[in-house]
């Protein structure tokens, strides 16, 4: 009997998947959590075969949850389940060491298809990033990329933290920086992306997430 471990914040959310995971597996065990130090309370006592992750929920530390759910249980395979960018936050996650990635904006089919691929080959990844692994491995990319892809899984982190208003010092205590090393990673981000204030930062992730067609 495989386990599911689903972890998500929004009450109504959790109970959509559960009743969607239920209806697809039988038989079937599903926990759930609603934090991630629930996440690892519920690792800690039960053997799980998936955990099904969203990012933002309660005390979540962005990519540092996926080795912290490892070191609880290093086989368990891991799938975000995330309302953010897909085509931007994807490959970051994978490469830190998810074992999926699935958009909140997926069919029920796909969801679908998704649970079995991770519980029958241990991966899965959408269409749409597939393609993008194909572009990126191309020695030539187009003039006109997407920026946004080429930042570091903790230049992303700041730079969703700086879009959601918090300042340096805020940021450095959330992910256990100096404030100097919040200062490089900004100045990194201001570089990759060509501006000179979170005004024009603010204005060109939204200009560049709204021109791909796969968010």
């Amino acid at each position: 009997m495989k386990k599911i471990l689903l972890v998500e914040d929004h009450a109504i959310v959790r109970l959509a998947t559960r009743f969607l995971i239920l209806d697809l597996l039988n038989p079937v065990v599903v926990h759930e959590a609603g934090s991630f130090s629930e996440t690892l309370a519920q690792l800690s006592n039960n053997q799980i075969d998936l955990v099904i992750l969203d990012i933002n929920i309660p005390d979540g530390e962005g990519f540092n949850m996926i080795p912290r759910i490892r070191e609880v249980q290093p086989k368990v395979l891991i799938m975000i389940f995330s309302s953010l960018e897909e085509e931007i936050y994807a490959l970051h996650y994978i490469k830190a060491g998810a074992n999926g990635f699935l958009s909140k904006n997926a069919s029920q089919e796909e969801i679908k298809k998704a649970i079995l691929s991770m519980l029958e080959v241990g991966n899965y990844i959408s269409t749409a990033v597939q393609q993008q692994l194909l572009r990126n491995t191309l020695e030539n990319k187009p003039n006109g990329e997407n920026p946004l892809e080429h930042l570091s899984q903790r230049e992303l982190e700041v730079m969703d933290m700086l879009i959601e208003g918090y300042w340096t010092k805020e940021i450095a205590i959330k992910l256990n920086l100096t404030e100097s090393s919040v200062s490089t990673y900004k100045a990194r981000i201001f570089e990759k992306l060509k501006v000179s204030t979170l005004i024009e930062m603010f204005k060109k992730v939204q200009f560049y997430k709204s021109q791909n067609p796969g968010l």
